[in-house]
């Protein structure tokens, strides 16, 4: 079953409205949605290698518009929209924790917390909440989210075959280990 599924998803990936579905996956996730944009830039770059560094854009400049919408539920929509979000995710803690680190490190919370798992709507929504000057949290969302799927794209396109075949003899595998990773970060996201 696992097997079929991983075929259709790349299936879709290769289709022609594949961009336009990364694209609402990468400003959805920085700003409210749970899955990160590589579950679905992973498969793109993988059935059409000779568009990685367009889906990388395509991810970056779309997840950096999604934080900025982050950043105004942050500072403007508190109340009606932040918190639902944050008690969602069970995420008081990690918010205000976050919003304190931002008073202390300013632009190297983005640039850091951008590359980890965590998810980049609480770094987006935090940074709102404190406050922070909009030009810096782009441009820093510029350079941390770039790294992170750009280096996606580029080890796909260099390694994309041997990836590609670990991934379809070991799917179950991979599979159970990204479900580690997903409910790890979000448990991570909840005690730190």
């Amino acid at each position: 079953m696992l097997n079929r599924l991983y075929a259709r998803v790349l299936r879709h990936a290769a289709s022609p409205n594949a961009p336009w579905w990364l694209v609402a996956l990468a400003f959805a996730e920085a700003s409210f949605f749970p899955l990160p944009p590589e579950t679905l830039l992973v498969p793109m770059v993988l059935s059409r290698k000779d568009k990685a560094w367009l889906y990388a854009s395509l991810c970056t400049a779309a997840s950096v518009t999604g934080g900025i919408l982050g950043w105004v539920i942050g500072a403007f929509l508190l109340e009606h929209l932040a918190m639902p979000i944050v008690h969602f995710y069970h995420a008081e803690h990690t918010l205000t924790a976050l919003q304190e680190k931002f008073r202390l490190w300013g632009v190297w919370i983005i640039l850091l917390k951008g590359l980890t798992p965590i998810p980049y709507k609480f770094v987006t929504i935090a940074s709102g909440m404190a406050h922070f000057a909009l030009l810096p949290f782009i441009m820093a969302s510029l350079v941390t989210r770039g790294i992170r799927f750009f280096l996606v794209a580029g080890l796909l396109w260099k390694f994309g075959p041997p990836i590609q075949d670990f991934l379809e003899r070991r799917l179950p595998l991979v599979t159970g280990v990204f479900a580690v990773l997903l409910v790890g970060g979000l448990l991570a996201l909840r005690y730190l």
